[in-house]
């Protein structure tokens, strides 16, 4: 065992500072191990959240060393030895207590948006029948398991705190997988707009870089969302093509695979 140093954010969301702590860690363990042992041994108040411990609730999402991640995946043998771990909360969302932020503004963002309303002209006897791709090409979204790090590192509702105009790049693709959705009926396009601030990302591609299920948020959500915005509202052609043969419906694949 070696002993390695911690700083961790103690406090709320109007007065809080970093704390030193050391522990004994062993080889195989995790930062949220650590923290752990230092809140049974040291600091029995100490507040995180947590619950699989597998990298797939999302619960222990936190700042370590100035990186947005889940401190279950996040292995102590990353750091250097002589390396103070530096354990701060989700800079994006309001402190609770500690290391335990209010997420609750993303469950509201999400009811923002229209649920999936199937097709019923694609429903047989079976079911609905869809094409293997247009399944697969939606199933990538599914993974998200809504640690909200892509949120916290989104800097237009990090640094710019516009939360008020932008639901950020987790409910971009919310919308895409519902869009994406072959038998979907249901137009948010827009809501994408004029609503959830489409046009407010500038696609740095830092929600990807941060996501632990390793989602192309930026290239396969948020992007087509925003070309299907800018084919809507911004592109002569087609909106001179809907005043002449009036609104496209969307298509719905053939009712046999």
């Amino acid at each position: 065992m070696t002993t390695r140093k911690f700083q961790i954010y103690r406090g709320d969301n109007k007065n809080g500072e970093l704390v030193n702590f050391e522990t004994e860690v062993k080889e195989g363990m995790v930062v949220l191990d650590a923290i752990h042992k230092i809140q049974a041994e040291q600091a029995n108040d100490l507040a995180i959240r947590w619950n699989c411990k597998a990298g797939k609730c999302g619960s222990c999402s936190m700042e370590i060393n100035g990186m947005p991640k889940l401190s279950c995946m996040t292995r102590m043998n990353e750091y250097r030895k002589d390396e103070t771990i530096i354990v701060t909360p989700m800079k994006t969302f309001p402190v609770i207590k500690d290391l335990v932020t209010d997420v609750s503004w993303n469950y509201i963002q999400n009811k923002r948006i229209k649920p999936v309303k199937l097709a019923h002209e694609c429903k047989t006897e079976n079911g609905y029948v869809m094409y293997q791709n247009d399944v697969d090409r939606v199933q990538e979204f599914r993974k998200c398991i809504e640690c909200y790090l892509c949120q916290n590192v989104c800097h237009v509702l990090r640094d710019h705190d516009k939360k008020d105009k932008f639901v950020g790049p987790r409910f971009m693709i919310r919308v895409a997988s519902l869009e994406m959705h072959p038998l979907d009926t249901e137009d948010r396009i827009p809501e994408l707009k004029k609503e959830f601030g489409s046009g407010m990302c500038n696609i740095t591609k830092c929600c990807t870089d941060v996501c632990p299920e390793n989602i192309n948020i930026t290239d396969n959500g948020i992007i087509p969302m925003k070309e299907r915005v800018v084919d809507r509202f911004y592109d002569p052609i087609t909106i001179l093509g809907r005043k002449i043969f009036g609104k496209k419906k969307k298509k719905f694949p053939p009712l046999s695979p």
